[in-house]
């Protein structure tokens, strides 16, 4: 299965490449790119009983002639269509070719979203079927991928389903035993109906098979690395120095008591035999960075190198320079370099030098710090920030340049414990549970709608006090490519609700990294008031300044999300303010951002969400990025992760190392999908 994309009937070069882009490799990669959604197709409905934001089908009769206008880069195509109760306007983005097939008299059946455009109603870029082409899909579950700009739903559906077609089938990898206990569907099954379900039944019985797989391997991955770092020897054992104690002493803020408790936690691992492997969580503002920062100043003053990778080159920019700052202050004779991917060679041949000969003892960047070729001279610290970006393998592979070294992960993502154990199940935790004394708590409100010119006076007066403002808008994942265009739409509100000589910029997941990061630093400098994003782009930089958080759609994420993106406030000495808006009026939605609303705790916020969350709620809210599992959610598959867990630990106590014959499909299985993991990194 791992055979080229190019064997499938229908992919040539230009197609190829689309798949890569969308992140599938070969043709197991195809059929693990699991449906984010699924459409049921339903009766058609009348024109007349349309509601605005729903996907409905009509069947309609062309009434007019077809338009086409131009609007930047958008061709525009328009049609008016109507049936027995009403006449309504019909637009498709970028399709040219409808103009021959849309006949005057033409009957077909359209379906897509509802929208309302200056007072009327109207069905946006729809999909067009005869009546007996719809009459096929009627009642079926079709899946719904995720998509990247030139590749189309119905040609990754025709992809899939040839491939299920072609291929034998899969040995089975799980014991009977553990399929009987956990009730789990055969492989060849559960891989089938992911993609094509008979009905709500086999998708629940085949996603929970795949989730349960999914979090195994995960669980099983970990536990055996924790085998090998438990057994590690600590190369780098490293005595506490009066430095770190005056450094302490000298800030301008004393460290709150769950701070100290974690600093003296890290201090001890570090001193001890064993490879210190340890897990911070704290929730955001609670001051883990100045912990990691003390961590690498212990490092350099038992002649050791310490390296800490994040994200962004924005955030990573920032660390550094907060670094740099600091050691300053401090009067340190510690050396610290950056390294990104946008570095240029020569700095990079420059700061290779420095880290080959030990001369900077601090390395602060990106993932470039494994991908590029890096000689490090005594690493005896690896800090990396925000965990769910950078997994087990890739914490792996800086350990595996000389002796491992010691590992502390950052992250500032609430996970309830009972889950933290077993995702973390390789670390130690830590958890900074207070936040600094001086810090002023976030004001939230949760609105509808109607909320929104009000809202956007407040940002006003916000930024004629000095302040600045993000806007986060969900992915407009419907349009089909045109996330962008949305954003640019939406940002024109902005612009035109706001006074002139406010400057509001925008980051969508189509831009260059190099504008990415120049409007990313344009509004850390304050040079931008208003910074409207999607999150497709990662909005984690320290902007003190920054006081309004407006999420539009709040209903579209998860607690933990929203949480993180509130956070993104009240960084500084300024009362902050976050503004939820809800797209709809659902009841269940209203509860869970009632949760935000009442408390700024992310851990009580993650513990309560769990317990809103049943195991039908599949496509509710997924808490994206977050430890980046292909299909299983660690809140909404919460129970499942903890089966997994079991199953792992029963294995593992029979077979520590998978060699029996019950086992060994498992363990092919697993080195298959940790090399596809290290490849997958460029490793």
């Amino acid at each position: 299965m791992s055979r080229s994309l190019r064997t499938l009937k229908g992919v040539g070069e230009k197609t190829e490449k689309l798949l890569h882009k969308a992140g599938i490799a070969d043709v197991e990669g195809l059929l693990r790119y699991y449906p984010r959604n699924y459409d049921v197709y339903e009766m058609p409905e009348n024109i007349a009983d349309l509601e605005e934001g729903t996907v409905k089908a009509v069947s309609a009769a062309v009434s007019s002639g077809v338009y086409m206008n131009t609007a930047g880069r958008l061709k525009v195509i328009t049609v008016t269509v109507s049936d027995k109760s009403g006449r309504l306007n019909v637009v498709w983005f970028n399709a040219p070719y409808l103009r021959s097939m849309l006949k005057k008299g033409s009957v077909f059946v359209f379906r897509g979203r509802v929208v309302r455009k200056n007072g009327k109603l109207e069905l946006e870029h729809p999909e067009i079927f005869t009546p007996a082409a719809y009459e096929e899909v009627l009642h079926n579950m079709q899946p719904v991928y995720r998509l990247t700009a030139g590749l189309t739903n119905k040609a990754l559906t025709k992809l899939v389903r040839q491939t299920l077609e072609d291929r034998s089938l899969q040995t089975e990898y799980l014991p009977d035993e553990i399929r009987e206990r956990y009730q789990l569907a055969d492989i060849n099954f559960a891989l089938r109906a992911i993609h094509f379900p008979g009905n709500m039944e086999e998708l629940l019985t085949a996603r929970k098979r795949l989730v349960f797989d999914e979090f195994l391997l995960f669980i099983l991955s970990v536990q055996l690395l924790k085998e090998k770092t438990e057994e590690a020897e600590n190369h780098f054992p490293m005595k506490m120095t009066w430095t770190t104690e005056e450094v302490i002493e000298r800030l301008p803020y004393n460290l709150t008591r769950a701070q100290m408790n974690t600093w003296h936690e890290i201090e001890r691992d570090l001193a001890g035999r064993s490879l210190m492997s340890r897990l911070v969580q704290g929730d955001v503002g609670s001051g883990k960075t100045i912990i990691a920062f003390l961590a690498m100043i212990l490092a350099g003053e038992n002649g050791y190198q310490s390296a800490l990778m994040v994200p962004t080159e924005v955030l990573a920019r920032q660390h550094y320079e907060a670094f740099v700052s600091l050691k300053e202050e401090q009067g340190l004779s510690t050396r610290a370099v950056l390294l990104t991917g946008s570095s240029t060679a020569k700095e990079k041949r420059e700061i290779y030098e420095e880290i080959r000969s030990g001369s900077a003892d601090v390395i602060i960047g990106t993932h470039a710090l494994i991908q590029e070729k890096v000689e490090y001279n005594n690493l005896g610290l690896v800090i990396t920030d925000e965990q769910h970006r950078f997994g087990v393998k890739q914490r792996e592979a800086l350990t595996t340049r000389g002796n491992p070294p010691n590992v502390l992960v950052m992250s500032a993502t609430p996970i309830p414990r009972t889950l933290a154990i077993i995702l973390y199940g390789d670390l130690d935790i830590s958890v900074i549970d207070e936040l600094p004394a001086k810090r002023l708590p976030i004001k939230n409100c949760v609105v509808d709608t109607s909320y929104r010119p009000k809202a956007y006076s407040f940002i006003e007066k916000q930024v004629r006090e000095g302040r600045q403002a993000y806007i986060i808008c969900p992915m407009v994942e419907e349009s089909e490519g045109l996330e962008a265009e949305n954003v640019t739409d939406y940002i024109e509100k902005v612009r035109s609700s706001l006074s002139q000589d406010i400057r509001v910029e925008y980051l969508h997941g189509k831009m260059k990294a190099k504008d990415k990061n120049r409007i990313m630093e344009e509004f850390a400098a304050g040079d931008i008031q208003v910074l409207v994003s999607t999150t497709v782009v990662e909005v984690g930089v320290n902007v003190p300044n920054a006081t309004v958080m407006m999420v539009e759609n709040a209903e579209r994420f998860g607690l933990a999300q929203l949480h993180q993106l509130r956070g993104r406030v009240g960084r500084g000495e300024y009362q902050s303010y976050c503004i939820f808006i809800q797209g709809n009026k659902e009841e269940t939605t209203s509860r869970r951002l009632e949760i935000l609303n009442k408390s700024n705790d992310g851990f009580y916020i993650a513990s309560e969400d769990l317990k809103l969350r049943g195991p039908g709620d599949l496509f509710g809210i997924r808490q994206s990025g977050l430890m980046e599992f292909r299909i299983g959610d660690i809140f909404n598959d919460a129970d499942i992760l903890k089966d997994a867990s079991s199953a792992a630990g029963g294995i593992l106590a029979l077979d520590p190392d998978l060699s029996l014959a019950q086992h060994r499909e498992l363990k092919k299985f697993l080195m298959e999908e940790q090399k596809a993991a290290l490849e997958n990194l460029g490793i």
